[in-house]
This record gives C-alpha cells, structure tokens and sequence, in this order.
C-alpha cells in the first residue's frame, strides 16, 4: 500500500516566500436549548402543581361564565328577537376554523361593586376574515342592553389602537344602547372617553385603513328615529341593508373580500417545533408561592420553538434575563423576562 501525505496548498505558498491567507474559524451556529428536568416527586413540585392547578381551573370556570355575557334572562330575551349572541356573530364572521385572539376577556371583573359587566359589555379581538386579519369589536346587548361603560369606552379605544398600530381593517359589530346612564359623567368627560371612539375611527379612515360596520333591519319601534330603513334610504349613512344577522354578517365578509388587501411576510419561515420539555410542567416549577424562586429559563424552555435560548448580556443585572427566541419558527423574537431569585 502506498502512502503518501499531502502536503497543504498553503505550506506551498509559505515555501514560494508569499503571504499566508488567514484561516478564518467560526464558532457553531446552533443555539443552545436551555432547561432541565424537574423532580416531580419532590414535595415542593407536587404542591406547586396541585396549588396552580387550582388556581388555573378558577381562572377556566370563570372565563367561561364571562363568555356567556349578561344573564340568562337577558339572553333569552335577545334570542327571542331573532338575533345571534355576540359570539356567535363574531364565529359565524369568522372563516371557519380559524382562532380569535381575545383582547381583555377579564375587563370589568369585580370592578363596579354587585354591578357585573362581563368582558367590560364589549367583545373585541383578532380574527381572520376573508383571509385578511381584522380586529373585531363586537357590543353584547346581553349585558346592560350594550351600553357602554368607562371601561367598556378604554377597551373599545385600545382595540382601535392595537388596529392602527398593526395596520390591521376594523369589523364593528354595534348593537347598543349608547352611553350607560347612570354612568355618564365618568363616559363623556375628556378626549380620551366616549367621544374618542369616533376621533379614532376618523384617524383610521384618513390612514387608509378599511372600517365595516352592518346595520341589520331588525324592526323596532325606534325605526323613524334611526333604524336600518332610515339610514340606506334616507340619511344615506349606510351602503347595504341587511335582512337579519346571518345577510349582516355576509355583507361584512364580502366588505373585507373587496377590500383587495395583500398580506406581505417580511420575516423568515420555517416548519414549527414544539419544546423538548412540556408545558404542563409550569405549574410545579412556578407555583402559587410568590416567596418561592424559580428559574425563569425553565419557563422559557417549556414555551418557545426546540426551548433554545439565545440568551445576551447575561452577567448584567440578573434579576433580568433578556435573549431572542422563536415561536412557532415564525420570526426572531426579543423576550425580556422577570428572573425569580
């Protein structure tokens, strides 16, 4: 057998007397997974679990009450009038199987006294319509006939914020009775109140970005004083008139169809990968303690896509740990978290 060492073009180049290139070396690319297997024996994992555990079906069963709106009464006699809940207008809106992006389910918990106002008497929300992203803002009549409360007025004016930050059309959903009474002096007082509301949809407008609302021909009494009728043939506020909720809902489809919007992705895209540890996990790691520490890596490592952790300026106040990460392989994400010590 023959043998024979090569020798490297670059000793060729020293033995000729000419300058040797330099050899550039790099460090992997790969970024790091973070996170470890907890020991859920221990006494300390159990209880957190058990205790969190609880505290997320409490924050499930009452999630579920809100999503029902004013009481039973309420919406039966809604129903009766031949209407659709509000979620199920904002489901029907929808195309089907696609998620709604709840904002603010909890706004008015507790907030005014025995008063419940469930969802602050307003739904609002991003959901795709017609393929195009929307945020929906949808009055529930079932809850004090839909009139508007100061915080309903705050949630309908972030919701109109979040669309014109994100450049997204707005589908108001409007069946209410106005400002709430007995509340009025705190609806109307200043620039950020009720009034707001219609300074924001003039702002959308001038900015180009689309606003559909539908008004049905439900008949009421009230019809001369500002009904479906008197709008699409008289005042001319409306441009389509709608027979009942379902032919409301299919007008505000085929608004947002015609709208001619192009969805442009300017960030990277690659398959999903779910987190080598599971979520169920979180609840013995963080627990209902406040007293007890925790690693927040390991919070980390149960969320985002292969629990990799681009973590920077880690030997800097680390009471705070900040790194990049990506979710659902969507796009580079900068995440400053808490660190529990």
């Amino acid at each position: 057998m023959l043998l024979q060492t090569v020798r490297p073009w670059w000793s060729l180049i020293r033995c000729r007397g000419l300058p040797v290139p330099t050899i550039r070396q790099y460090h992997g690319d790969r970024v790091a997974a973070v996170g470890t297997q907890p020991d859920t024996q221990s006494h300390e994992y159990m209880e957190n679990y058990e205790r969190m555990k609880s505290l997320v079906d409490e924050l499930k069963e009452r999630s579920e009450k809100i999503k029902l709106g004013g009481g039973e009464r309420a919406r039966n006699l809604h129903i009766s009038r031949g209407k659709l809940l509000p979620r199920e207008r904002i489901d029907r809106l929808l195309d089907p199987g696609s998620p709604f992006l709840e904002f603010s389910q909890f706004a008015a918990y507790e907030l005014y006294g025995k008063e419940e106002v469930p969802a602050g008497g307003i739904i609002s929300g991003i959901g795709r319509v017609s393929g195009v992203e929307c945020v929906i803002v949808a009055n529930d009549a079932t809850v004090k006939g839909g009139t508007y409360y100061p915080v309903t007025v705050k949630k309908h004016l972030r919701a109109q914020e979040i669309a014109h930050q994100n450049h997204l059309p707005c589908i108001y959903l409007v069946d209410s009775g106005g400002a709430n009474l007995p509340r009025q002096a705190e609806v109307f007082p200043d620039r950020e109140h009720f009034g707001r509301i219609f300074f924001n949809q003039a702002r959308l407008s001038s900015d180009g970005i689309a606003q559909v609302k539908a008004a049905t021909g439900e008949t009421v009494s009230a019809e001369d004083l500002g009904g479906a009728d008197l709008h699409c043939r008289k005042s001319g506020v409306t441009d389509h008139y709608a027979l009942d909720d379902s032919h409301a809902l299919h007008l505000a489809r085929k608004a947002v169809r015609n709208l001619n919007y192009t969805k442009n992705i300017q960030v990277t895209s690659e398959p999903p990968e779910a987190p080598l540890y599971s979520a169920d996990e979180l609840y013995g790691i963080v627990g209902a303690n406040l007293k007890r520490n925790f690693d927040v890596r390991e919070v980390i490592a149960r969320i985002v896509d292969g629990s990799k952790f681009d973590e920077f300026k880690a030997f800097y106040g680390d009471t705070v740990v900040t790194g990049q990460i990506m979710l659902s392989k969507e796009h580079s994400t900068y995440l400053p978290t808490k660190h529990h010590r």
